[in-house]
């Protein structure tokens, strides 16, 4: 017997994200699940896209976990204190960035787009991304 209670009346949602959002990244995001698309209350998943030879802005997130599959491309993923860590994703591949890690993903396709899922922790998809500059770091 399970300890789960199920809310019958709680709506299955599906989404199909037919625009980009600006993000504080400067990445274009395509919002799928969260609290304002589909009345998450704490999950939200999204679809990046670093664009050919392309990449974030430098920054982190102080709240909430971030898990990342890599679709398409190749991604450089720097990291840490000054950037100074890297790993590099390539499709069927995961990512997991915790808390308060400051992180920059860079495309290291100079000709095709890289696209990846993003979830996180945390269901506003107006995130609150701490913009990071590694020279403060040195």
């Amino acid at each position: 017997m399970s300890d789960v209670l199920h809310d019958a009346r709680a709506p299955v949602v599906k989404v199909r994200p037919e625009r980009e959002m600006a993000t504080a990244q400067r990445l274009p995001y395509f919002v799928g699940i969260s609290a304002g698309t589909a009345g998450s209350t704490s999950l939200s998943m999204y679809m990046v896209v670093v664009p050919p030879g392309g990449h974030a802005e430098p920054h982190f997130h102080a709240t909430y976990e971030t898990a990342i599959y890599q679709l398409e491309g190749k991604i450089e993923t720097r990291y840490g204190p000054g950037l100074r860590e890297s790993v590099i994703t390539e499709p069927g591949d995961f990512l997991f960035i915790p808390p308060g890690v400051p992180h920059q993903p860079f495309n290291l396709d100079a000709t095709t787009a890289a696209r990846a899922i993003v979830a996180r922790n945390h269901a506003d998809e107006h995130e609150r991304v701490v913009p990071y500059d590694p020279a403060s770091d040195s």
